[in-house]
């Protein structure tokens, strides 16, 4: 599902005029997607994008605090207190958007400023999405983004992801003919 989603994505990013980098790989971390958009006499927008999109959700997209692990706590565990929330999201932020290896990446990229920004579908705790946007992260929800394709309001029409996105469309135009 992750990779379908940050198809979607990708496209959305393209329709609106970035050039985008996806899946990139950092040993065993990864950046989802990376998006910059030129325009004349302007300064570059730079975008560094998570993508979550679980259907069925069961964990926290955060993993159990460090600290708690190591006292033989599975780290997906859906039993935490508040202050382990808050712990977690904390270093959850820290390692996808502001890790040494993925800064670096980014700064041989653009040296400016980039944003940190999170896709989302469903997810167990919208607390925990909360916590995640006080770090300063941008929240963006799936189903939105699929909307915005649908209604086909960007400069450019068509992207690389287009057949994908014209099969997601069929189906919402097969419904409304029946």
């Amino acid at each position: 599902m992750a990779l379908l989603a940050e198809e979607i994505i990708e496209e959305w990013l393209n329709r609106q005029g970035y050039f985008t980098i996806r899946g990139i790989r950092l040993g065993v971390n990864e950046i989802d997607l990376v998006a910059v958009k030129f325009r004349s006499g302007e300064k570059p927008v730079c975008r560094h994008i998570e993508v979550q999109a679980s259907m069925r959700p069961v964990s926290y997209i955060s993993k159990l605090p460090k600290a708690a692990r190591r006292t033989g706590r599975a780290a997906n565990s859906a039993a935490r207190s508040q202050e382990e929330l808050v712990e977690g999201v904390a270093e959850w932020v820290e390692r996808k958007f502001h890790a040494t290896e993925k800064r670096a990446l980014m700064e041989t990229l653009w040296s400016g400023e980039w944003s940190s920004e999170l896709v989302i579908n469903k997810v167990k705790s919208e607390q925990e999405v909360e916590l995640i946007a006080q770090h300063g992260t941008i929240i963006h929800r799936l189903p939105e983004i699929v909307r915005e394709l649908q209604r086909k309001i960007f400069p450019i029409k068509r992207a690389a992801g287009s057949d994908f996105i014209d099969l997601l469309q069929m189906g919402a135009t097969h419904n409304k003919t029946l």
